[in-house]
């Protein structure tokens, strides 16, 4: 095997490595004792904390874009078009009320639950849905447009 060098100076007498000896050994014993000081878990709660902040701020962000551009994208759209979307959407509100009145009659209690957290999932990201929908409605239009 070979040694790696190091940078401490070899003892040249026995009392001058007896004096490296118990240096090293208390360096090493002050830094065991900082290490058993420290609070691992309180640590890892803390980064788990900084990082679910930093989460929520990006986020934030990404909803205020999304919500940005599903204005600018409504602003584009030409009247007929957000007619268009507007007795679509409608429909769709009437027929999921028609659906959910159904539901409330015919299914089971697990399967309800499940479809009210589904629609709750929605409505919180209602702006985000809207925002794909009209993308949506563009990319059809461009197709179209490409065909005539």
């Amino acid at each position: 095997m070979t040694q790696q060098p190091h940078d401490e100076q070899t003892a040249s007498s026995p009392e001058e490595l007896r004096e490296q000896v118990e240096e090293t050994r208390q360096s090493l014993g002050k830094t065991v004792e900082a290490l058993a000081g420290t609070d691992v878990k309180a640590v890892a709660q803390e980064k788990a904390a900084v990082v679910r902040q930093q989460a929520a701020v990006k986020a934030g962000e990404l909803k205020a874009k999304a919500t940005e551009v599903a204005h600018h994208v409504q602003d584009k759209l030409p009247d007929p078009v957000k007619d268009k979307a507007a007795h679509t959407a409608e429909q769709a509100r009437a027929r999921t009320a028609q659906v959910g009145h159904l539901l409330q009659e015919k299914a089971p209690e697990p399967l309800r639950q499940k479809a009210a957290q589904g629609a709750r999932a929605a409505w919180d990201n209602r702006t985000l849905l809207l925002a794909a929908g009209v993308g949506a409605a563009l990319v059809w239009l461009a197709g179209r447009r490409g065909k005539e």
